[in-house]
């Protein structure tokens, strides 16, 4: 059994790693070149990330380029193709485009590569064997990935998303071979003793949930995959299954064996059509392979796959607003008389749970529950995959051992801070989560400690901000949010959201009164304890939580007028400071509203009730005169 590792200590791995990658001196340290080649497709392997964040990049014309480099070298068209290969994301989206070169036993990385780079890769590295040093993946790369604990994530940006047999190379498929060997209660067992928690949320025990479903004895049941990502700043669902949609595959297949149900679902927004693509293309190749449809592996349990896309309705998240929309009906959540593994989709007993939930069931059933309480904590076990957004330096695609820090995330593997601004906050579980301040970074990120702080785990989305960021007005956004996306059925939800966007929206133009923080509480209380559903139930979190720690903002606000953030536009107001003024007339001249009076060899002067508070004169001065 892996020993349990210390998510509060860095390893004397990582440490070491970190001294070899900082140079000695102020001069910038080149990276050691790999050995020379002796051959351009003797042993080659070029992978290129052929995500969503990397063909927006244009991972796709740097794909066709190196084919074409590669070509115009002698190198025969199949041979070059097979040595170029696509793979899902690679994690690091600020740095995208990765691409991984493997030639001879050696391997390089570059970062931020685009088609106009790839002559020179293919001429210096691939055929002289010299890499190209200024297009190196750097220590902000190294960091990045050295820091994480990559189990699902882990054969992400090495095998081929579209290719089943790149899965099965990897021990793909072995999980389901190993569980239909078993009985049905031991597959239940074997995922109640590893105690992997529901990754779309909630964290409720998975196993439990497939035990409570196998206890029925109606003979239709069904497993749903809910792939609903709707989080602002969340992508790591959609992330999953682009770069392996095999592998909740696997765990779908495992999960109707364990329950006895011969149909799943994977519920999908059409808002992904990557996603939706890839998952049809293993969808496809599983049937062709054995693993899906009739008599699976000679076993005699028959279990198929269908795919029902969603309009984008955040609502349909929601477990029983999910079921509805299967159905046919309109996305709205029903009264929770009876849990869904009892009386679900038609009425049948039904197991949901998320796409992470079920790509970490094929490993638990392979490597056993032991191997996966090795990461985490005691009542947290496992790894948790988080997209990681916002003033950071290295956003993107992380997974880490739940139980680590804030701090470690944001600041080890994020790199900190993009600018000079000072990090302030970082809101947890999107829409339905909470702001933790910075001076709260040291607290451990597992479910009941972000639920002590008034946060949540949500799907995983992390969106850090800095002082430039209006507390008030983030949670004005994220309420704004929900209460678009309410689906109506509730008063509470439907009616007292909209009374907490009246409120803020008020406070952030400077028209708040006195009781304004008091009456957001207790609306915030009255409405978690009394809406129909999760979405109402989470929709005041981010308002509670930002009153919580940021009170000081909000009577800022509400007593003085003021935003101490800056950001809030009706509060702004800009004058020119004379001391510093050089009557130089750039601000005058980027004025949209001619608020700005100037004349040669004059200071200049803002008309209060022409400017539109725009900025343009703030962004303008090069002498930082305007205030």
């Amino acid at each position: 059994m892996a020993a349990k590792k210390k998510t509060t200590t860095k390893s004397k791995a990582v440490v070491q790693t970190k001294a070899k990658l900082k140079p000695k001196s102020k001069a910038k340290a080149k990276p050691k070149a790999s050995a020379k080649s002796v051959g351009p497709a003797k042993d080659l392997t070029i992978k290129i990330c052929a995500g969503t964040g990397g063909l927006a990049v244009g991972s796709q014309e740097v794909i066709n380029e190196f084919a074409k480099e590669l070509k115009a070298r002698g190198i025969k068209a199949d041979i070059a193709n097979k040595c170029v290969k696509k793979t899902g994301c690679r994690g690091l989206c600020s740095k995208d485009l990765i691409v991984e070169i493997r030639q001879n036993g050696n391997t390089e990385v570059y970062q931020l590569i685009t088609p106009d780079k790839v002559r020179r890769i293919v001429e210096e590295h691939i055929i002289n064997g010299e890499p190209v040093f200024e297009w190196l993946a750097g220590e902000d790369y190294h960091n990045f990935n050295d820091r994480q604990t990559k189990v699902l994530l882990k054969q992400f940006g090495h095998i081929d998303p579209e290719d089943i047999n790149a899965y099965i190379n990897v021990s793909g498929y072995e999980g389901l071979r190993k569980a239909l060997l078993q009985t049905t209660f031991e597959v239940t067992e074997e995922v109640k003793a590893s105690g992997l928690r529901g990754r779309g949320g909630a964290g409720f025990p998975t196993g439990l949930k497939w035990e409570f479903c196998s206890m029925s004895t109606e003979p239709s049941k069904y497993i749903i995959c809910n792939a609903d990502e709707g989080d602002p700043g969340a992508f790591m669902d959609c992330a999953i299954i682009e770069g392996n949609a095999h592998s909740v595959i696997e765990g779908m297949i495992i999960g109707g064996y364990s329950i006895g149900s011969s149909e799943g679902y994977v519920y999908i927004r059409a808002e992904y059509p990557l996603a939706i693509k890839r998952l049809e293309i293993a969808i496809k190749q599983a049937r062709e392979k054995g693993f899906l449809g009739k008599n699976i592996l000679n076993s005699g349990f028959d279990f198929d796959i269908k795919i029902k896309q969603g309009a984008g309705a955040f609502v349909c998240g929601e477990a029983s607003a999910l079921m509805r929309s299967i159905e046919g009906k309109r996305g709205m959540p029903r009264a929770k008389l009876w849990r869904s593994a009892v009386k679900g989709l038609w009425g049948k007993p039904t197991v949901l749970n998320n796409v992470e939930t079920f790509a970490n069931i094929p490993l638990i059933i392979l490597n056993g529950a032991e191997w996966y309480r090795s990461f985490g904590t005691e009542k947290s076990p496992g790894t948790k995959v988080f997209s990681l957004t916002g003033k950071v330096k290295n956003t993107g695609l992380i997974e880490v051992p739940m139980g680590m820090m804030l701090r470690e995330m944001i600041i080890d593997i994020g790199g900190g801070r993009t600018g000079k601004n000072k990090l302030k906050a970082v809101q947890t579980g999107g829409p339905s989560g909470g702001c933790i301040p910075a001076d709260q970074f040291d607290l451990p990120v597992d479910f009941d400690s972000l639920a002590s702080v008034g946060s949540m785990m949500g799907s995983g989305s992390m969106v850090v901000v800095d002082d430039t960021t209006c507390m008030v007005d983030l949670a004005k956004f994220f309420i704004s949010f929900t209460q678009h996306e309410s689906c109506g059925k509730c008063v509470p939800c439907r009616i007292g959201t909209k009374r907490m966007l009246e409120i803020l929206t008020r406070i952030t133009e400077g028209k708040g009164v006195s009781g304004d923080i008091e009456l957001l509480e207790e609306l915030g209380n009255d409405i978690k304890m009394t809406s129909l559903c999760g979405l109402g139930q989470s929709a005041p979190n981010p308002v509670l939580s930002t009153i919580r720690f940021f009170r000081d903002e909000y009577e800022s606000h509400i007593e003085h007028g003021r935003c101490p953030a800056g950001a809030c536009k009706s509060l702004r107001q800009y004058i020119v400071n004379l001391e510093t003024c050089k009557k130089c007339g750039k601000c005058a001249r980027v004025c949209p509203s001619a608020a700005i009076t100037w004349q040669p060899k004059t200071k200049a002067k803002i008309a209060k009730t022409k400017c539109v508070k725009c900025g343009a004169c703030f962004d303008a001065c090069p002498f930082n005169a305007i205030m």
